[in-house]
């Protein structure tokens, strides 16, 4: 169990906050959390103790959204998302915090650049709509969960560039995150990352996770799809400078 004073207590419980507001609100400000809380813990160790935390708030997503999935965005990502998660286990073993840090970072911005290009194509020939970009964009997201709980800004640009209205993208949102979390707990417990004592954490500290998660319906109600996505485009920004800095 992680010792901790008051202010990274603090920090934690924020995180935590975010965790859920970001399930079912503002999707962006899951990557803000993870940057947050790499700043109380370790990069590799967060991943561990964070892991149970977000599956929380993914079962109270899927509760909340489930029935707003597009399925068949989601069949075509998988199988790439599941050989990601595989390499990003792998690449877990060998590289230090920092080096994590910069490389999810890199991907975030390079995706963010294709993202903010294709805005300005038509809907219908948007890139999202290829299947090799698809592919991409699972394998990326499959990496960088694995590797840092960092998956959320490249779905986000995804899904955002894939035209879903705001209850689209928080049910696909929803669903893909379940999957891919419950599907990534084999490789954490394999590498030690999730153990008795991050689930005892996990157990503390949960129900800021919901608590979250209920601001984040509030505030889902009254934002348009624009500022949704200019939001979640400004929290992918400042996550991917953290990770870099």
């Amino acid at each position: 169990m992680p010792v901790l004073d008051v202010s990274q207590w603090a920090v934690v419980l924020l995180s935590l906050f975010l965790v859920g507001f970001s399930k079912t609100g503002v999707s962006g400000a899951g990557t803000v959390a993870v940057a947050l809380f790499a700043i109380v813990l370790p990069a590799k160790q967060s991943t561990g103790v964070l892991l149970p935390l977000l599956l929380v708030g993914d079962v109270v997503a899927v509760a909340v959204y489930r029935s707003h999935a597009d399925w068949p965005k989601l069949i075509r990502l998988f199988p790439w998302v599941a050989g990601g998660v595989v390499v990003g286990a792998l690449v877990v073993r060998w590289v230090d915090d920092t080096q994590m840090k910069r490389l999810i970072g890199g991907i975030l911005l390079t995706i963010l650049v294709v993202h903010l290009w294709n805005r300005r194509r038509d809907p219908e020939a948007s890139l999202a709509h290829h299947r090799p970009v698809a592919a991409l964009a699972g394998a990326f997201a499959g990496f960088a969960t694995m590797a840092a709980n960092a998956a959320g800004p490249i779905m986000a640009l995804y899904l955002l560039a894939a035209g879903l209205p705001v209850l689209g993208f928080l049910g696909t949102s929803a669903w893909f995150f379940l999957i891919l979390n419950a599907f990534k707990v084999p490789f954490s417990v394999a590498l030690g990352l999730i153990t008795p004592a991050t689930l005892a954490f996990g157990a503390l500290v949960f129900p800021a996770v919901l608590a979250g998660a209920a601001a984040g319906r509030v505030v889902v109600r009254r934002i348009d799809r624009k500022r949704f996505e200019q939001v979640t485009v400004a929290l992918t920004v400042l996550a991917a400078v953290r990770l870099l800095v």
